[in-house]
């Protein structure tokens, strides 16, 4: 591979992966109440990188080329007096920062960093939709387009929202610091709750090219185990979000063909699941259940469970028995869905139909999608009219490729 294409790759891999992480680690090694200066920083760093690496070419180490050139401009942005005078002043803690400080960074560091961050956004003065928003922003790098899929509204909602609640964090000065057991007790719902949106958008990117993206997967399962060595975070709900994790993290291999294409469950070749992520997401799953609480993590971490199982015997009874409560404690059009696809399982295609149109979602690329499955085995031309929706409904390529590629399976057995 020449080099040219090696930077061309490489880059914008690395600005996903460490953008957010840089943000995180500025703030609180320079004790940051401005969390923009650190974004800015970051930002102008990936932006001295894409000139200097196109002429100079790639040096050994990128990432530490990255960082050490974000803790230069950061010591260079306070060293310079106007700049100082006009805009940083009220953006640090001078007593507790030493900007002459070389800036440190390792695996561990950037988790601390990350944790810290996220407690940090997820602050009681913004309500908890835009706690999360935030902190999918800013600590996950998702898009205004993927954090507005993730709650299932539009853009300029989100817009909005994100730019109330930066306001609303500068507004209470905003500062990384040591919280309280009770500010850890009531921010930790919302930092789960962001941690599963994480997961989710790896294990099925909506807005990605790809399918899957498990550096976000292998992100939000890192975040998580670290929150497993702090007794304050480490509950039975954090358990059984892990559990879920790696139930699902098990499959991903499976999941995916060599082109990229979408593998249905039942055509998963079960040789590729990941059997030590199951043992894992066992033993995290067996910890959940410390305590009669029983949560939606809980709920979900037992689906996957039993989608690991190696046997048939009473499967689908039990998924859909764990829907139905699910179903209960949180309803979501996906999860109504989902329902009745473990409903088609246990009592079959025709009346999971009816199920399915009960539900009255034509807007939704899922809905059609489960109607062009269960009626490829009952009536072959409306499940292909279902599929051709689907695929005008999805904005995945991915998808509507694998869509594609059914509908002309379906056609040749006409």
């Amino acid at each position: 591979m020449d080099k040219s294409k090696s930077y061309n790759e490489l880059l914008p891999y690395l600005f996903r992966q460490e953008y957010a992480k840089m943000t995180a680690v500025l703030c609180r090694h320079f004790s940051l109440s401005h969390i923009e200066i650190a974004e800015d920083i970051a930002g102008d760093t990936f932006l001295k990188a894409s000139e200097d690496w196109a002429i100079y070419g790639m040096p050994d180490n990128p990432t530490a080329w990255l960082y050490t050139v974000a803790g230069n401009k950061i010591k260079d942005y306070f060293k310079h007096k106007s700049v100082f005078e006009n805009k940083v002043r009220n953006a640090i803690t001078p007593v507790d920062t030493d900007f002459e400080k070389d800036l440190e960074f390792n695996n561990q560091i950037i988790a601390d960093s990350q944790l810290a961050m996220i407690f940090a956004v997820c602050n009681p003065a913004n309500p908890i939709e835009a706690q999360i928003a935030l902190a999918l922003q800013i600590l996950c790098g998702f898009s205004v387009e993927e954090i507005a899929n993730a709650f299932l509204t539009n853009r300029e909602n989100i817009k909005k929202r994100l730019q109330r609640a930066r306001t609303n964090l500068r507004n209470d000065n905003f500062e990384i610091s040591d919280l309280t057991e009770t500010d850890i007790k009531t921010r930790l719902d919302t930092v789960l709750k962001t941690l599963y949106l994480l997961f989710n958008e790896g294990y099925f990117s909506k807005t990605n090219s790809q399918l899957i993206r498990k550096e976000l997967c292998t992100e939000a399962v890192r975040l998580a185990v670290v929150l497993t060595e702090n007794k304050l975070t480490n509950t039975p709900q954090l358990n059984a979000l892990l559990a879920l994790m790696c139930f699902q993290s098990s499959r991903l291999e499976a999941r995916t063909g060599i082109n990229g294409e979408a593998i249905l469950f039942d055509k998963q070749d079960k040789s590729l699941w990941d059997k030590s992520l199951i043992d894992r997401g066992n033993y995290y799953l067996i910890n959940a259940f410390d305590d009669t609480e029983i949560s939606k993590y809980h709920l979900e971490a037992s689906i996957a469970y039993w989608h690991t199982t190696p046997t048939d015997d009473n499967k689908w009874e039990h998924i859909l028995q764990l829907y139905n409560k699910l179903l209960l404690i949180e309803y979501s059009p996906v999860t109504a869905l989902n329902r009745t696809f473990a409903f088609s399982k246990v009592y079959g295609y025709e009346k999971a139909i009816k199920e399915v149109e009960r539900l009255n979602l034509p807007e939704s690329n899922y809905f059609h999608e489960l109607l062009g499955y269960l009626y490829s085995n009952v009536d072959i031309d409306t499940a292909i009219q279902h599929y051709t929706k689907a695929i005008e409904l999805t904005k995945s390529k991915i998808e509507q490729e694998t869509l594609k590629q059914e509908i002309n399976r379906l056609l040749l057995l006409k």
